[in-house]
């Protein structure tokens, strides 16, 4: 089962870091395909959004010739959103705590982003 596998890469990723609250994969269309988030986050608001921010951080970077996008990072006072490409069709989402030592979060996300792609 494909959402068996994108579970288990994502529970690997939560347990890389006590910093990373919550994560899941997501089509570009905002559709959720594995999530690993805690109870009364909404899956499909949370969908939604990252499917909303991935595509116009992807515009921004072309229209303001900063190259193809990598990542979107949010910083808000009670913590971080990252969102990243897995491949052409999904986009990966972590929740990360305010205090996370971030150069380690994205290495950490950018290799399960890479294992996501491989099994899309």
């Amino acid at each position: 089962m494909l959402a068996d596998m994108l579970n288990s890469v994502l529970g690997e990723l939560n347990g890389t870091s006590a910093d990373i609250e919550a994560s899941a994969v997501i089509s570009t269309d905002g559709l959720m395909m594995a999530s690993q988030l805690p109870a009364g986050l909404d899956e499909d608001r949370v969908g939604a959004m990252s499917a909303a921010m991935l595509s116009l951080g992807d515009r921004t970077s072309n229209e303001l010739a900063r190259g193809d996008l990598e990542q979107v990072l949010i910083k808000g006072d009670k913590g971080y959103v990252l969102m990243t490409h897995a491949g052409q069709d999904a986009v990966v989402t972590v929740l990360v705590k305010s205090n996370a030592k971030l150069g380690l979060i994205f290495l950490d996300v950018k290799r399960a982003a890479a294992q996501i792609t491989k099994l899309l």
